[in-house]
């Protein structure tokens, strides 16, 4: 990964995890932690775990005794994300670069990343990496944003940013909705070792009931 994603310091881990969590992050963490769970897996590692929204779904669906370990580039993110738990629950927080685990061939059951790969400029080095780590059978679980078609906060949250610098609009607002194109994602998948490849599309609509509060953290968190 890069170091954009090391330059979330400061207050904007907080901003990120109240402002963007409960409206755009925390649904899509308990379906992809169910969707984990259901895998039975005895040892669990997370990729771009940020501040620990999927952690904690993950932590709340998966039986006592599953090891689960959080990782990050990120070490403010990190910290945001230890918080949310208790001494005991058995979770490791370590910060780590996606495309350089720091873990042996094998060493887990089940791989999860949450709207983290879109950001990872080396991404398919990010998946030989998490074929690695992953004991025979077991199975790697992400996800991406589709585009801006799909997704209007993501586009009026660019159109309006671009409206302010029409010579220079900022771009970084089109890289979370930049990967979606199913069919190169499995090419990608495929060429490092991945088998029995399934997609799922999921559409989630939601009320903003504190809109000042999304804008804060959607504005503070991307800048």
């Amino acid at each position: 990964m890069n170091n954009e994603a090391a330059s979330f310091i400061g207050n904007i881990p907080e901003h990120y995890d109240s402002g963007l969590g409960p409206m755009i992050f925390v649904d899509y963490a308990a379906d992809i932690a169910r969707r984990a769970a259901a895998c039975s897996p005895a040892r669990v590692l997370e990729t771009a775990a940020g501040t620990g929204i999927v952690t904690r779904q993950l932590r709340d669906v998966l039986p006592p005794g599953v090891h689960l370990t959080a990782t990050d580039l990120n070490a403010p993110m990190l910290e945001v994300a230890r918080t949310k738990f208790r001494p005991g629950e058995e979770v490791a927080f370590q910060p780590a670069d996606a495309a350089a685990l720091p873990f042996s061939d094998g060493a887990f059951d089940a791989v999860v990343c949450q709207f983290g790969v879109m950001f990872f400029p080396q991404k398919d080095t990010s998946y030989r990496e998490v074929h690695r780590v992953l004991a025979p059978g077991g199975r790697y679980l992400f996800s991406v944003w589709d585009s801006h078609r799909h997704n209007p906060f993501g586009r009026i949250a660019h159109e309006t940013a671009a409206s302010f610098f029409p010579a220079d609009p900022p771009q970084f607002y089109m890289v979370p909705v930049s990967y979606y194109q199913i069919d190169p994602i499995k090419e990608s998948l495929i060429d490092v070792g991945f088998t029995d490849i399934s997609v799922a599309v999921i559409r989630l609509e939601k009320e903003i009931p504190a809109a000042a509060r999304f804008a804060r953290g959607w504005s503070t968190a991307t800048r």
